[in-house]
């Protein structure tokens, strides 16, 4: 959760400030006339935040050097493919997981294919295997 607080209250009330952020595990955020200046933060967020900031920086780096010598506007377009081919692939992979749900017209085509004929073997395999099960006990 996300304490909202102007900048004098948050001087007026530093210790409760920190003891949010740091029993509750919640961040403050400090505003000064009503605009959003600064935030208080957990120790371990920041850290997390820092080290994501690092590989962000690493990232933009190594596309820097791969795509030296490209015009930008080619280069964020092929980036852009490549994040669209792979969000994609991501989701499909998710689907097929069960993770997110099928594409509507994923689910139409499911819903529009006929039901299998039940043919004579079907009742004669279910007894047959209703048998064993009462069988096994």
């Amino acid at each position: 959760m996300i304490t909202e607080t102007s900048a004098v209250a948050f001087r007026q009330n530093l210790g409760e400030m920190l003891n949010i952020v740091q029993y509750r595990n919640d961040s403050v955020l400090i505003k000064k006339d009503g605009k959003p200046v600064a935030a208080l933060i957990d120790a371990r967020l920041f850290e997390r935040i820092r080290r994501m900031q690092e590989r962000f920086d690493a990232l933009c780096d190594r596309l820097e050097l791969t795509y030296a010598g490209v015009p930008e506007t080619q280069a964020l377009a092929e980036i852009e493919r490549a994040t669209a081919c792979a969000r994609t692939e991501t989701a499909n992979a998710w689907r097929v997981a069960g993770r997110l749900p099928a594409l509507p017209d994923q689910r139409m085509k499911r819903a529009a294919k006929p039901a299998m004929p039940a043919t004579k073997a079907a009742p004669a395999k279910r007894r047959a295997a209703a048998a064993k099960t009462k069988a096994a006990r």
